[in-house]
């Protein structure tokens, strides 16, 4: 044996043993992650944990969200009216008026500075249209900013739930948006459907505002207001129930937050003296600022905490607070625990409303498992027969190098933590059909030659050097194809790209490095070549 036929020969081992290496290896991790029973998990659950199953083959939560951008439009009218407060506020501005989410007015008296006003409005509130008129001046956003914000609304929802659902642990999850404001969230394989569903339904979006009035009835707080209507600047927001309380309590508290989710740094869980638990959050620099100001100048007012549009809790302001706050209530350890997971991962800038919800059982999952599979195992066992009938000891070569393929196939897919889709196993197919592909270029390019009158060792030299620049023009191309499904396709889509663009790859490797060395194994030492079988 040549030197240079044992470095191939050496490589080839040491691919198929990294390769079985690699997925045992991951088997082993994947199925540790689930494992319920004593001990470590057996080799035969390591083997069947190698690949990850996504959705359609393994079961989960199919959820449909819908992003409410008019909390992210809310938001940033109260982030225009902050700025004009505290850069205006020596030109004795008048009350402020909210009659809609991207609206709002301001009163002016005759102390107030309009050229000052004028140009302070131009600096800081660029997206802002102004009219003066009735002893005010209105302010509406712009189309463009409102457009944006909402885009940004949606796409900052998109990565807020990725982020919560990787620090809760789910595994290849698909979180895409659909459409301008909806959001496609699939979690395959979950331990714990219940709490993953709650902690994404938990929206988190955190509010803190100045009390007027309560904790009392609605009808009590709403006949203290003439014609028993709350006035526009103010709104009526339920409590969270208490344990052994069943009537229902408000509050009216200031629609214009001191601070929302935006502000929030940080947060983790914490533990009162008396043992219970509660969220400690820390602000941004901006936030602190808002926040110091807004509880420095209401010493002994209360603050609604309002999560989700509930009050949570609604303790006193008794000194001024500028980096941390903290959340009380009724929350158990691992809901304190998921709350400040939450908020750590990032508050959401609107809240969601949920069109589908549904669980997707393994069963039918299995049963395309067991379907492709068998698929799979039928399509590759026609081919051997048919390899081996018309290129005799050749075809051989060729099921070794197909045989070879899947192998790598799995272990790649393991390896790189692919998720296996039901389209995916199509692609899984549709590799072994390109891997015969190339070898039959193979094949006939070396018949070809034979045909011509070369002899046996300089026609499978050539065969497979002129062949060669085919196979690769049609696996760049198909490749380049495959990319662009991965790129603007979802879930299962990319499931059956990934697949295709790994097991194109390997075919290559297979169908002309394997196959080729095979060949050199098998004729390559001899001296005298009559003929060869193909």
């Amino acid at each position: 044996m040549g030197k240079n036929l044992r470095w191939r020969v050496l490589l080839i081992v040491l691919v198929i043993a990294g390769a079985v290496a690699g997925y045992v290896g991951m088997g082993y991790s994947h199925a540790k992650k689930e494992w319920t029973g004593p001990g470590s998990p057996s080799l035969k659950e390591a083997l069947k944990s190698g690949i990850k199953l996504g959705l359609d083959l393994r079961g989960g939560i199919h959820l449909v969200l819908q992003v409410n951008t008019k909390d992210a439009l809310k938001a940033e009218r109260d982030d225009a009216v902050e700025t004009l407060k505290n850069q205006a506020k020596d030109l004795g501005l008048g009350a402020v008026e909210l009659p809609s989410d991207t609206s709002f007015a301001v009163a002016v008296t005759g102390q107030t500075d309009t050229t000052k006003l004028d140009d302070i409005v131009k600096r800081f509130l660029p997206d802002w249209n102004t009219s003066t008129g009735g002893g005010k001046w209105a302010f509406a956003l712009k189309d463009p900013a409102r457009r944006q914000i909402e885009d940004n609304a949606v796409s900052q929802a998109v990565e807020t739930i990725r982020n919560r659902i990787d620090e809760f642990g789910v595994a290849e999850p698909l979180i895409v948006r659909e459409g301008f404001d909806r959001i496609l969230v699939q979690l395959p394989g979950i331990d714990d459907p219940k709490r993953v569903k709650d902690l994404i339904k938990n929206t988190a979006f955190l509010e803190l505002s100045l009390v007027e009035a309560g904790p009392s009835s609605e009808a009590a707080l709403k006949s203290a207001y003439p014609g028993g209507v709350v006035p526009p600047q103010f709104k009526l927001v339920e409590a969270k129930a208490e344990a052994g309380r069943t009537e229902r309590t408000y509050y009216v508290v200031r629609k214009q937050a001191v601070i929302t989710g935006r502000d929030l740094k940080n947060a983790r869980p914490t533990q009162g003296q008396f043992g219970s638990h509660s969220v400690t959050f820390f602000l941004t620099a901006s936030g602190s600022t808002k926040f110091g100001d807004a509880t420095g100048a209401n010493i002994g007012k209360r603050l609604a905490i309002i999560l989700d549009n509930r009050v949570q809790s609604a303790p006193s302001i008794k000194d001024r607070i500028v980096e941390t706050g903290v959340i009380e209530g009724s929350f158990s350890p691992e809901e304190a625990n998921d709350l400040a997971l939450v908020l750590r991962a990032g508050a959401l800038p609107a809240g969601l409303v949920y069109l589908e919800e549904r669980t997707v059982g393994p069963s039918l999952g299995l049963d395309s498992v067991r379907k492709g599979i068998t698929a799979s195992v039928a399509g590759a066992l026609l081919v051997f027969v048919a390899m081996a009938v018309y290129y005799r000891r050749a075809g051989w070569n060729a099921i070794i190098a197909l045989i070879l393929n899947a192998v790598l196939l799995a272990a790649a897919m393991s390896l790189f933590e692919a998720t296996l889709t039901l389209p995916g196993i199509a692609g899984f197919i549709l590799t072994i059909g390109m891997a015969v592909d190339s070898n039959v270029l193979v094949f006939e390019r070396i018949r070809e030659e034979l045909r011509n009158g070369r002899a046996p060792k300089a026609a499978i030299e050539n065969g497979f050097s002129k062949a060669f620049a085919t196979i690769i023009d049609t696996h760049v191309t198909t490749i380049v194809s495959a990319m662009f499904l991965f790129q603007f396709g979802t879930g299962p889509v990319k499931g059956f790209a990934v697949t295709l663009i790994i097991g194109l790859f390997i075919s290559v490797f297979t169908a002309v490095f394997v196959s080729h060395t095979i060949f050199e194994l098998e004729y390559g030492r001899r001296q005298h070549i009559d003929s060869i079988s193909i």
